[in-house]
């Protein structure tokens, strides 16, 4: 693993906690999750649900990342931190409209 790869990797680590951190505090607040996929793990499910569906998406990263070559391995964590921190900012910034607006 490339010293490139390795900081996806905690990037991702901390995008997806984050993510389900935000959303949650969002939920509690009165947010909607917009996802349907997600927003009927979690109405299913709860936080279990969200966990689960993350799981699912590192488990196929995971199993894409064993497919490919060495030098194009960090796409793979690449593609699940970039929208994982997207939904982190647009995530805090719902919350912050919510409490100080």
């Amino acid at each position: 693993m490339t010293g490139l790869e390795r900081w996806l990797w905690v990037v991702v680590g901390f995008s997806l906690v984050g993510d389900i951190v935000t959303t949650f505090v969002g939920l509690h607040l009165g947010l909607t999750e917009s996802n349907p996929i997600a927003r009927n793990a979690i109405d299913g499910w709860g936080l279990l649900g969200m966990l689960a569906l993350k799981g699912f998406a590192l488990g196929i990263a995971l199993v894409c990342r064993g497919v490919l070559e060495r030098p194009f391995r960090p796409i793979i964590p690449a593609a699940l931190a970039i929208p994982w921190l997207a939904a982190v900012v647009i995530n805090t910034f719902a919350i912050g409209t919510v409490l100080f607006y």
